[in-house]
């Protein structure tokens, strides 16, 4: 029996029961809020400096594929989708939380999506039935939603369905394309990519200028396509014209 989608089950389940457990915690004073959120923004920083900082070699790569993600985003409007349909569980959550469920779900979504865990353990989960990576994920992810929910409220939760879609669909095309898509280069440009997103979710929990993260999200599909293409595709060119 194939368990290519199991990781990420699991992962959508501890989402939601770490962000139902949050959610019936006392209420945290504001200022305590305010220093927590902020605490967490500088693990997100941390994490996402690592993850940018361990492939250099591809900046170039990484600067076009932000750039093309940025004008694909802003076309499609991926960022106002995710805020309206946050807004539309705002109204249907709103007798049980008066929190900011349209921001916490962006923000979480964005969290829990964007991260080598999350990319990693879904190819392997997809390309070896091998699910360990993302269970391991959903640990830390219940943990956070814990610490969110407490924080932002309900809204944390609905970032489970968005989660399993993504990783789910991850290996979903894992599981049928297999090796055509197990390229450690193209990984590597992949994860600094979406370590840069990381670093612009930490500024947003932190109060900075606000970065619409959502909108950048085709560069993660624009970095590895870039990488294992480019050469392919210049080589093709310098032989025709010689």
């Amino acid at each position: 029996m194939s368990l290519f989608l199991l990781g990420s089950m699991v992962n959508a389940f501890a989402i939601i029961i770490g962000a139902g457990l949050g959610t019936i915690l006392p209420r945290i004073p504001d200022g305590m809020r305010t220093t927590i959120t902020q605490g967490l923004a500088l693990c997100v920083l941390l994490i996402g400096l690592g993850m940018a900082l361990q492939d250099q070699k591809d900046i170039l790569y990484i600067i076009i594929s932000v750039v093309l993600g940025g004008l694909m985003g802003e076309w499609l409007q991926i960022e106002n989708r995710l805020l309206r349909f946050g807004d539309k569980m705002e109204i249907w959550t709103k007798r049980i939380s008066k929190g900011p469920v349209s921001e916490a779900f962006v923000a979480s979504t964005l969290l829990f999506c964007i991260g080598s865990m999350a990319i990693v353990g879904a190819l392997q989960n997809g390309l070896n039935d091998n699910p360990q990576t993302l269970l391991a994920k959903s640990v830390l992810d219940g943990i956070t939603a814990v610490v969110f929910s407490s924080t932002l409220g309900i809204g944390v939760a609905f970032a489970a369905l968005p989660v399993f879609l993504y990783e789910g669909g991850i290996a979903l095309v894992a599981h049928l394309v297999g090796s055509h898509i197990d390229n450690a280069s193209a990984m590597d440009c992949l994860i600094a990519t979406g370590g840069l997103l990381l670093i612009a979710i930490a500024a947003n929990l932190y109060g900075l200028k606000k970065v619409q993260v959502a909108n950048l999200l085709p560069a993660l599909l624009i970095a590895p396509t870039l990488k294992v293409y480019w050469p392919i595709m210049m080589q093709w060119t310098t032989h025709v014209f010689h």
